[in-house]
């Protein structure tokens, strides 16, 4: 297996543990992240530190972000300090964001200009999935070199899936986005519907697991839900940020998506609850809430 030199630029809720995977895996890092000190951990693991993007990226083989927004990408890769200053020809970019479909192809075909490759390649998993190097990656670009550092995905996830050229990782993950955000609505109401009609929602929980209703989501945000557990798998902010690129993208291809429209105007709710920074299974609260019943907070 080569040993690629990679560059990781953000150690987020993400990309902490994905870099310390990478280290796990043997191969050398050098880690660039905004905020430094969320970058200690993979530093006292054995990574590199850069000042900046292009600090990182000037002796790597392969750069990697992982960042919030598509503004955040572009920044890194072709801004002031970007990965596009230091970068050499061959220089393979790897963008495992969340960020849009048509800017993804923009900045592939400027990177193209200098030689250098880019892979959109988000992922699927959260927090957890990110932890155990289980994450479902959904690539993007030139199919040659998505095979060529298969090696990197292998060490960070648990299926890697080539998706077609430019761009298509992306919107993969946008359709994902909008299957999770249908399965956890129907579990918000499946349960709010049980709560309102006096069932004991662990019992609710265990006869629905066990039949058609039974998912990977249900099982694990069921519990959260009954137990008042809003904290974070996956929060209400970075949710609305993936909707919002969901429905610019269908507006784009003419594609109504009326469900996906209303759940993100029902986490929008949330939002304007000051609760933005809870766990997607709060949309159980705001279906309790248009029954005027009280909510778990």
């Amino acid at each position: 297996m080569a040993q690629f030199r990679i560059a990781f630029i953000g150690t987020g809720i993400m990309g902490k543990p994905m870099a310390l995977n990478l280290l796990k895996a043997g191969f050398p890092l050098t880690v660039h992240s905004r905020t430094k000190s969320k970058a200690e951990e993979v530093i006292k693991a054995g990574a590199t530190w850069a000042d900046t993007p292009a600090a990182a990226a000037r002796n790597a083989d392969v750069v990697i972000t992982c960042v919030t927004d598509t503004p955040d990408v572009r920044q890194v890769l072709l801004g002031k300090g970007g990965v596009i200053e230091s970068a050499g020809a061959g220089l393979i970019c790897i963008d495992m964001s969340t960020v849009s479909p048509f800017e993804t192809q923009q900045m592939a075909k400027t990177l193209a200009e200098r030689k250098v490759i880019l892979i959109d390649a988000p992922v699927s998993g959260g927090q957890i999935g990110a932890e155990q190097a289980k994450l479902s990656i959904m690539a993007g670009g030139p199919k040659e070199y998505v095979e060529k550092v298969r090696p990197i995905f292998e060490a960070m996830g648990k299926s890697v899936t080539f998706c077609g050229p430019s761009g298509f990782g992306q919107i993969t993950k946008l359709a994902n986005q909008v299957m999770v955000i249908h399965t956890i609505m129907g579990i918000a109401e499946g349960l709010a519907f049980a709560a309102s009609s006096g069932l004991d929602l662990e019992t609710t929980l265990a006869a629905t697991s066990a039949g058609a209703a039974g998912s990977h989501l249900l099982k694990a945000l069921g519990p959260k839900i009954i137990a008042g557990d809003f904290r974070p798998a996956f929060s209400v902010d970075l949710q609305l940020k993936d909707l919002r690129l969901v429905l610019e993208y269908a507006e784009k291809i003419n594609q109504p998506l009326p469900g996906t429209a209303l759940a993100k105007e029902l986490l929008s709710v949330l939002k304007a609850q000051g609760r933005g920074s809870d766990g997607t299974q709060a949309l159980f609260d705001v279906i309790m809430q248009l029954s005027s019943r009280k909510t778990s907070k």
